[in-house]
């Protein structure tokens, strides 16, 4: 029997913004054994009444199908948007990235910097932690070519996503 090849997937599910949704969509991945590549939230109205949860997950297609279908069904759950199957959409991540060195290693993690346009947003004589944004693979290339360096930490936000056009979700 072929199984369908897994692939990754960025939903968008709007949500009343109230104790307890999180735990509630986390725990449906968590019971069928669904695995979560990344996770944010944030509140998204002026009134605070509802937040975005952006999730990052992959399947083959019938599993990201069984996924939303049960989403659909929780009841804080307004709306659930496959971003990947709706076509171009933006997807962005950020991370702080310490670098520690001295001499020559500083150097280059000054160049790598600039090259991936990281911004150092704390500076000693020994070390950097560097602000770096843009689509995954980007980050991850940057935190790779850190290491060489003297990567001593990382802290990532996860991602967030956006469909493209004039039209709200």
């Amino acid at each position: 029997m072929k199984h369908a090849p897994s692939e990754k997937h960025t939903l968008s599910v709007l949500v009343d913004n109230e104790f307890g949704v999180l735990a509630r969509i986390v725990g449906l991945f968590s019971a069928r054994g669904y695995n979560i590549d990344s996770l944010t939230v944030a509140d998204i109205t002026p009134d605070h009444a509802i937040s975005r949860i952006t999730i990052v997950t992959n399947g083959p297609p019938p599993v990201i199908d069984q996924i939303i279908a049960q989403l659909e069904r929780l009841v804080p759950v307004h709306k659930v948007i496959d971003l990947t199957e709706l076509g171009p959409h933006v997807e962005r991540e950020m991370a702080l990235v310490k670098v520690a060195g001295t001499g020559e290693k500083r150097v280059e993690a000054l160049r790598l910097a600039d090259i991936f346009r990281a911004r150092p947003v704390d500076t000693t004589t020994t070390s950097f932690v560097f602000e770096v944004s843009g689509p995954t693979p980007k980050v991850d290339q940057f935190i790779t070519l850190m290491r060489e360096v003297g990567l001593v930490e990382v802290a990532r936000t996860g991602v967030v996503a956006i469909a493209r056009g004039a039209e709200a979700a």
